[in-house]
């Protein structure tokens, strides 16, 4: 079989949603983790350091656990489920939507973590100087933190990216494999391989690693420039 007949063969669909899956979740990552970064990092109470280790927690939870706990929230009897049902009338896990939020909750521990560190360590004079001006809570992280976190941002929010175009397990267990509209190209490729289509799922793992290498060089470019002399 040629190259081309090969490439011809294989269904990109998994590649298409993935990027849209991971868009989604990535940015729903963004907000949360931003969020949870701020908190952590500006607020003092109680069981600070347990409410720190919860967020990490899916970072080293085996998939299929964390697939589990999705399932509890997010399942048919699960409130969020539930909620999700009774407002729109159809079932939250087997859709892209799953395949979201699975993607998601993987991330936003990148992305906590790395903002939590950036807001702890923002200049506090510039802090008390926007407070001296009248800033409150909502204005100061608009205005003072967020302009000063760009770069920390853009960092995890790019390999917040590349974690959810490689989310597997958790995504398997709550959104499924539907050809077009919960297959993400990860899903795909252990398919493929199951199915002994070596080459398809080879084009696959390439295109997926392509993606992945050029979004964590696009992360850590400004790390390799050359340091001044």
């Amino acid at each position: 079989m040629s190259v081309l007949d090969l490439l011809a063969g294989v269904d990109w669909r998994p590649i298409g949603l993935t990027l849209r899956v991971a868009v989604a979740a990535t940015g729903l990552s963004v907000v949360i983790g931003s969020l949870l970064g701020y908190a952590l990092s500006t607020f003092h109470f109680p069981g600070r350091r347990w409410a720190m280790a919860a967020v990490m927690l899916p970072l080293v939870l085996p998939p299929t656990v964390l697939g589990y706990y999705l399932l509890v929230l997010i399942g048919r009897r699960g409130p969020i489920g539930e909620l999700w049902m009774a407002v729109f009338g159809g079932p939250l896990v087997f859709t892209t939507n799953a395949a979201i939020i699975a993607a998601s909750v993987s991330a936003i521990p990148i992305v906590a973590r790395q903002l939590a560190a950036a807001f702890a360590s923002t200049d506090s004079e510039v802090l008390e100087a926007a407070r001296i001006d009248g800033a409150g809570a909502a204005r100061l992280f608009l205005s003072v933190y967020l302009p000063l976190m760009r770069p920390a941002l853009g960092a995890a929010t790019t390999i917040a990216f590349a974690r959810c175009v490689g989310d597997f397990g958790a995504t398997l267990m709550v959104a499924g494999s539907i050809p077009g509209e919960t297959q993400t190209a990860s899903i795909a490729i252990y398919e493929l391989m199951n199915a002994g289509r070596d080459g398809e799922a080879f084009v696959l793992v390439l295109i997926v690693s392509m993606i992945s290498l050029a979004v964590l060089a696009f992360a850590g470019g400004p790390e390799f420039k050359r340091p001044p002399r």
